[in-house]
């Protein structure tokens, strides 16, 4: 496990950095270059990401729980089973990703990109994701319980067996 010390300087973190299970609480990576960086299980929590670029990164696991990724490109990113809970994800792009069973109780997902993601089995209890683009996305088994999915698109998504009791659909698109 990687554990960075000096949170303040963290130029030595680039793009194919292996940090599996790295330390990077609270850790300031605004507009980091991390694309393909393997950051499987590492702890994220609370990190600022915001315009970050993880295209391709190996997010695994990780542990970002209230993290600010606010615009981040996490294009074809791998986030199975990822702790998302209370993170802000507004607009960031997400097209392809990974998220299968991945933790976003209470994420703010508004005006993300989600075109064409996995997203089944993923738990989005009163996340927020008003105008957000879930076109083509595999929501199968996902739990929206309580969501804010007002004007989301969810055109040609697949919609098998996804929870929606009190959620908010007003202006949502679903074909």
């Amino acid at each position: 496990m990687v554990t960075i010390r000096n949170k303040k300087d963290l130029s030595c973190i680039t793009s194919f950095s292996d940090l599996k299970g790295a330390d990077l609480y609270e850790a300031n990576l605004e507009g980091a270059d991390l694309d393909m960086a393997q950051l499987e299980g590492a702890d994220l929590a609370g990190a600022h990401l915001e315009g970050a670029h993880l295209n391709k990164a190996n997010l695994e696991g990780a542990y970002m729980e209230c993290s600010h990724l606010e615009v981040a490109n996490l294009v074809d990113a791998d986030m199975k089973g990822a702790h998302l809970e209370d993170a802000n994800l507004s607009g960031a792009d997400l097209e392809r990703a990974d998220l299968f069973e991945a933790h976003l109780e209470h994420a703010i997902l508004n005006r993300a990109h989600l075109e064409r993601a996995n997203l089944a089995s993923a738990d989005f209890e009163r996340a927020n994701l008003s105008g957000a683009h879930l076109e083509m996305a595999n929501l199968a088994g996902a739990n929206f319980e309580f969501a804010i999915l007002a004007g989301a698109n969810l055109k040609d998504a697949d919609l098998t067996n996804i929870k929606l009791e009190g959620a908010n659909i007003e202006g949502a698109i679903f074909s």
